[in-house]
């Protein structure tokens, strides 16, 4: 990472990999854009168990995020899959963690985007969206979601959305990303990495 490129945390919270495959997706798109690195970021389950407990450093995929990584990305990318239509609990378990951040503005006038994944094609992606804008829009961020400009939102079969990315996974979680999920999802990433520097501004 260089000195003076702009960090675009890439947040997510995935069971199956499919949640997973689309943050990669977006980090990627936010790297194909000259000074943007992105970091993958993911957040421990919860359990109604209350002896349950999770690893220090999760098995697989990104490490977990910390409070630090939100004062130093200067964009935020956030994942989750659905569930009955909205976020899941882990995912809003951390966001109900951060009222420090929101009472000193810490992610105020930064870009941010959303996306998701579900088993069935109608199985309330775009309300999972929706739902994970809130804390967002709480913190003061400023929303992207994809414009009509990107023509694989006419042309899909298999998810996306004016307010994010989506891919319908199957309801084993083995349903293979689309050609125009992949699109989408990597015109999303590079959408927020390219309103990022334009909101920094000249060095």
């Amino acid at each position: 990472m260089k000195q003076d490129s702009l960090t675009i945390l890439v947040l997510y919270y995935s069971r199956q990999g499919s949640t997973r495959k689309l943050a990669e997706l977006i980090a990627q798109g936010v790297e194909t854009v000259p000074g943007c690195d992105a970091r993958l970021r993911t957040v421990p389950a919860v359990s109604t168990v209350a002896e349950a407990v999770e690893p220090d450093i999760p098995t697989a995929g990104a490490p977990y995020v910390e409070l630090a990584d939100l004062e130093q990305c200067d964009g935020l990318a956030l994942g989750s899959p659905t569930r009955f239509g909205n976020m899941a609990a882990a995912m809003k378990y951390f966001w109900d963690g951060t009222s420090a951040h929101w009472l000193s503005g810490t992610l105020a006038g930064k870009p941010a985007c959303v996306f998701t994944s579900t088993g069935s094609l109608h199985g309330g992606q775009e309300s999972t969206l929706l739902s994970m804008m809130l804390p967002l829009l709480h913190h003061g961020m400023l929303l992207l979601g994809l414009p009509y400009t990107e023509p694989q939102l006419m042309t899909t079969a298999s998810g996306g959305s004016p307010y994010g990315s989506t891919h319908w996974s199957g309801i084993n979680g083995n349903q293979p990303i689309s050609d125009d999920t992949r699109a989408l999802t990597l015109a999303l990433g590079k959408r927020l990495a390219h309103t990022a520097i334009q909101l920094r501004g000249p060095r």
